[in-house]
């Protein structure tokens, strides 16, 4: 949809289709109150209070519903805004939804709602991009990190930013514009306000790692050699027996993959115990294969060898595959142990998944291990079109830096700045063009 259309009426589910207590039909736009008059035969729908009745199809009884009224600017696409609840079946919403179309609206596109909400200045574009975030996190660290972003915590920064590099930019134009009557910035300034700026941009971009493994989550194989609980601490880190568990070397086959919550989002794979011997049938060799390159793939490995053996050269063998990667080392069973671990290794964490004790501490390392940082340290949350933004915006930044630093002519310093600034307006969505727009909206959801 081209930004410059004129606007119509549009209309949407706003809850997952499914039989539930409550489902909500959306619509915005200037025949929103007349659309909601006629199929609810109300005389008046008074802005911002709640009215009860029913939706009709002509004069049949569709459902008893609440009416949400929303005049505009005060809603959520900054339009007319009709909101209807009603009983959570999915033929009652849908039945709606087509008499709401029929008389009048038009079926939105895929984040439409928020995207009027962007054009009528309800919302900047990162905060656009928070709703999506919210609306798809996986996890409630995510989900808080998002809510941030809502409220407009990397908005603010880079307002504060631009307008700070503004000021320097205004004093470049005005000493070039007017030499006879306005000095030209000192260069010091000039290096002291872009490398303030660099400073909180790379403060920004920080968290830039945390936020693409928050937002996409990693992958953790479990490896080691048979019978030293592998498939045990597969189920108990997903808290049900999930994988089978018998004192029977090579039980585990194939590669289990399950998806858990850790404070990030985690693919979990238990992996066959990797073995060299005469015993190995050829489905259990295969599963073996599957493992190591369960390991290759991994963005951080869980290395686990048996407390009470102690490392054994069979446990080297396989450690030498693996020790490259990020990697944790445990050493399981010890609730059995007596006395030390036999060549117990540098950094080994203890566990038992017999009784679960270390299994929280396990846990909050393999958060801090993926992260690097704690999440309570994550001062903003990026996507990947921020970031990229944010890197245009540095290099910038350090080129008029770079000229400073040369005393080069200031017409010259300022086209970088210039160009810094474009950049940080993409992220808030001054500067914006129809494909990228579209792009990020059609993420959405239908209704959102």
């Amino acid at each position: 949809m081209n930004i410059n259309q004129e606007f119509d009426t549009i209309a949407a589910i706003s809850t997952p289709l499914g039989t539930g207590g409550v489902g909500i039909i959306r619509i915005s736009g200037d025949k929103s109150f007349d659309i909601a008059l006629k199929i609810s035969h109300k005389k008046t729908l008074p802005s911002g209070k709640i009215c009860h009745g029913w939706i009709y199809d002509n004069e049949n009884k569709i459902d008893e519903v609440v009416i949400l009224p929303f005049g505009k600017p005060n809603s959520y696409t900054g339009e007319d805004v009709i909101e209807i609840q009603c009983h959570g079946g999915v033929q009652v919403v849908q039945n709606i939804l087509d008499i709401v179309l029929k008389n009048g609206a038009r079926m939105a596109e895929r984040g439409e709602f928020t995207k009027r909400a962007f054009l009528n200045k309800r919302m900047d574009l990162s905060k656009a991009e928070a709703v999506a975030d919210l609306i798809h996190s996986k996890t409630s660290d995510f989900a808080i990190q998002s809510a941030k972003n809502l409220s407009g915590a990397l908005a603010d920064k880079i307002i504060e930013i631009k307008s700070k590099l503004f000021e320097v930019a205004s004093k470049i134009v005005a000493g070039i514009d007017f030499p006879e009557d306005v000095v030209e910035p000192e260069y010091k300034y000039l290096e002291d306000s872009f490398s303030s700026a660099l400073t909180e941009i790379n403060r920004v971009l920080s968290g830039a790692k945390a936020s693409d493994i928050l937002r996409q989550g990693i992958n953790i194989a479990i490896v080691g050699r048979p019978n030293v609980g592998k498939s045990s601490l597969f189920n108990a880190l997903l808290n049900i027996n999930r994988a089978i568990v018998t004192d029977i070397a090579g039980t585990t086959r194939d590669v289990i993959r399950e998806t858990i919550d850790l404070g990030i989002p985690v693919t979990l794979i238990d992996t066959a115990g990797i073995r060299n011997s005469d015993e190995v049938e050829k489905v259990e060799e295969i599963g073996i294969e599957y493992s190591k390159q369960s390991a290759k793939d991994a963005d951080l490995i869980i290395f686990m060898y048996d407390a009470t053996e102690g490392f054994t050269a069979q446990d080297e063998e396989i450690y030498n595959i693996i020790k490259d990667k990020q990697h944790i080392i445990v050493a399981n069973k010890t609730d059995i142990l007596n006395g030390s671990i036999n060549n117990e290794l540098p950094q080994t964490y203890r566990l038992s998944t017999y009784s679960n004790e270390g299994l929280d501490e396990l846990k909050k390392l393999i958060k801090q291990k993926s992260l690097g940082i704690s999440t309570e340290d994550i001062e903003f949350v990026t996507n990947k079109r921020q970031q990229t933004c944010l890197l245009r915006c540095k290099e910038s930044l350090e080129r008029a830096l770079d000229g400073v630093k040369m005393h080069e002519l200031q017409d010259m310093i300022y086209i970088d700045v210039k160009s810094a600034l474009l950049s940080l307006d993409e992220i808030t969505g001054e500067v914006i063009n129809d494909e990228i727009l579209n792009n990020i909206f059609d993420h959405f959801c239908i209704g959102k």
